[in-house]
């Protein structure tokens, strides 16, 4: 978009957005971004070139995306989705849906119930093996009779017992959290971390309460509440941080500090607060090397990879397709995480449709996709990435680009 092109489709969002009486604040709230940056935008000095933030403005006006943009490609109707389309995470929903265990309240004298402390162990284990591997079907099924067996044995199991449930309890809602971030589902998501931080602080262990607010900053940025977003993570930082200055720093706090400025750049780059964002990863970066090696504390699998790979998806974020290229190409993530491989390579593919190089984002998306087939299909930004790939293409889009749009359900 030339200079002149930006202050011409500046002045049409400024008279879209007058024409629905809607000051800057409204409109830029609704779109998750700041007054400032919205106002850069209608001056044309912040350009607008990715399809998913223009797609973004049209939905928050209220208007076509054609109208928006003129020379953007007329889609193809698609058929609608049904309204009850079944989701991987509908029985988890279910599960979490009302008191955990009502029947507990009623019972007026409870007695010590015994339980296999080792197997409940074993179980919260595989729930989050689950979700490192994006197998939200699996997990959804695991996690119906787990979360009642574990709120119930918290509160009725022999008292030496149910520190260790507690948190037990707490790290399956806080990768039930992960989940629902994963698939869109961000009420819920913040339902399972307000609940995880609950059962972390009546399990006495104070830094899983830090990890369920990391989760509960997560899930507010994708309900697009920017300020809960920056307010949860930042309150957390500056109380670890004060911590951290007067004790020898322990690896595990550390991992949560680190992950916890991941989310702020997360937050502000959805703000569009290039120098905000960056120097949060530049605060993550210097906590990783304290940390020195590649981690898995508290499930966070925080590190300097694990920065890396976070940078690049900023840099996705903030439309910096280059620099996000140039570092994600660097990255050996061989050791990490299934979820994680597969993020960093949909997000290079995101990074490489940016700068229209097709061949280079259909291979990193499909790369994404065999590594973790519902990660890729369910992730909002995997799934424009694949749109706006078919829509440059048109008729010339190969057969594998059409394939994979189809099983994303990501047909123009």
């Amino acid at each position: 978009m030339s200079e002149g092109d930006s202050r011409a489709f500046g002045l049409r969002v400024a008279e879209l957005r007058r024409q629905r009486g809607m000051k800057q604040e409204e409109l830029a709230a609704t779109l998750g971004r700041t007054a400032s940056w919205l106002s850069q935008v209608e001056r044309g000095i912040q350009p607008v070139n990715r399809l998913d933030v223009l797609r973004l403005l049209a939905d928050g006006l209220g208007v076509p995306l054609q109208t928006l943009r003129p020379d953007t490609p007329t889609p193809v109707s698609a058929p609608a989705e049904p309204a009850d389309a079944p989701n991987d995470l509908d029985q988890a929903r279910l599960t979490i849906s009302g008191y955990p265990v009502p029947d507990v309240l009623l019972m007026a004298n409870a007695a010590d119930a015994a339980v296999d402390v080792d197997e409940l162990r074993a179980a919260v284990d595989a729930v989050w093996e689950l979700t490192h591997g994006s197998r939200f079907a699996e997990l959804s099924s695991a996690i119906g009779p787990l979360i009642p067996r574990l709120e119930r044995a918290a509160r009725t199991a022999p008292s030496t017992d149910q520190p260790t449930l507690w948190l037990l309890l707490s790290r399956t809602y806080q990768a039930l959290s992960a989940a629902f971030v994963r698939q869109d589902e961000p009420d819920a998501a913040w339902l399972a971390a307000d609940r995880s931080i609950t059962a972390a602080e009546r399990s006495g262990e104070v830094l899983h309460v830090f990890a369920g607010v990391y989760r509960l900053a997560q899930a507010f940025v994708r309900l697009k509440h920017l300020d809960q977003a920056e307010h949860a993570a930042a309150t957390a930082v500056v109380a670890l941080r004060r911590h951290l200055s007067g004790t020898t720093a322990h690896p595990e706090a550390l991992s949560v500090l680190g992950s916890l400025h991941l989310a702020l750049a997360l937050v502000h780059a959805r703000a569009g607060n290039r120098a905000d964002a960056r120097r949060e990863i530049e605060h993550a970066r210097q906590v990783a090397e304290k940390l020195g090696v590649d981690r898995n504390d508290l499930n966070l699998e925080f590190g300097r990879t694990n920065v890396d790979i976070q940078a690049v998806s900023i840099a996705v974020e903030l439309g910096d397709a280059g620099e996000a290229i140039d570092i994600g190409e660097r990255i050996n993530a061989e050791r990490l995480s299934t979820e994680r491989r597969a993020r960093l390579a949909m997000d290079l593919g995101r990074a490489y449709a940016q700068r229209r190089q097709g061949g280079e984002a259909l291979a990193h998306l499909l790369e994404a996709e065999k590594l973790a087939p519902e990660l890729i299909h369910t992730h909002v930004a995997a799934r424009n990435a694949i749109r706006e790939l078919i829509l440059v293409a048109g008729r010339a889009a190969s057969p594998e680009l059409k394939s994979l749009a189809e099983r994303a359900d990501a047909q123009p």
